[in-house]
């Protein structure tokens, strides 16, 4: 028999270079999706199981750092991190809300978790800038105005604050405006607005009034400082005025356009 023609052959060449048949979808078989859902159950179940109900991640060290003047001990006291529990369930929200109400002297509070077994507490603790006498024992105020801690001994450098408020005249009408708390915070605001110098030689910050603030320093000498306004400006008046006149008595930045100085 003759093969086939030149003509017949370029015909099937044709045919069986044209697109690829589409294959059919085959949707996965009941056995497969069975296996795949039993799979699925088990990585769970054994993920529960570790995080809840295994040792692995038992919870069982409380880890403490930043302290300064509290101590770790205090801390973890005041922490109450339920040790021995899962870790995955402990309330890092609200071991933060206790420490912050049972120990005032922390200002930040970090708890994180240490996987497999610990807790991290990291705490900044609050710096006093000022000190209240009261009852033979020093109440310390932070940055803020806020007052955080009773002491027995005053802290080394640390100025104390006098509150005198005026009962009469213009400094009484004041104080019915700001009451014993705005006046503290002023009065924290003029002692973060002073030159380190200065800072470093006061002893009092004595308040009569919202605009009556003045300092006692080292030396028997003494500053007129007026309101917490225009801080920084008061601040080069007097670093200028104290240069100008080092051997002065009293210095005046109540109006820093207008500085001066007594005494010698």
């Amino acid at each position: 028999m003759a093969g086939p023609t030149t003509a017949e052959r370029g015909a099937r060449q044709q045919e069986s270079s044209g697109p690829p048949r589409a294959r059919r979808f085959r949707p996965p078989r009941l056995r497969t999706i069975i296996i795949l859902a039993v799979a699925l159950v088990l990585v769970a179940g054994g993920t529960v199981w570790v995080l809840y109900g295994s040792n692995w991640t038992r919870l069982e060290q409380v880890s403490v750092s930043g302290t300064r003047v509290l101590t770790p001990a205090q801390v973890r006291e005041a922490a109450d991190v339920p040790v021995g529990d899962p870790l995955v369930s402990v309330d890092t929200e609200a071991v933060e809300a206790r420490l912050r109400r049972k120990l005032p002297r922390i200002d930040e509070v970090e708890v994180e978790r240490s996987w497999p077994h610990g807790i991290g507490l990291k705490v900044t603790e609050r710096t006093p800038v000022l000190i209240v006498q009261k009852g033979g024992k020093f109440v310390e105020v932070d940055d803020e105005g806020v007052r955080f801690a009773t002491v027995s001994r005053a802290p080394k450098g640390v100025p104390e604050l006098e509150l005198e408020p005026a009962r009469s005249g213009s400094a009484a009408a004041s104080l019915r405006r700001f009451d014993d708390d705005r006046l503290v915070r002023e009065a924290v605001r003029v002692a973060g607005r002073l030159p380190d110098r200065v800072a470093r030689d006061t002893r009092v910050v004595k308040v009569r009034s919202y605009d009556d603030i003045s300092l006692e320093l080292s030396g028997e000498r003494t500053v007129s400082w007026g309101s917490g306004e225009q801080g920084v400006r008061k601040a080069r008046a007097l670093t200028a005025l104290m240069k100008a006149t080092p051997d002065a008595r009293h210095f005046d930045v109540s109006v820093p356009t207008a500085p001066a100085s007594s005494g010698s």
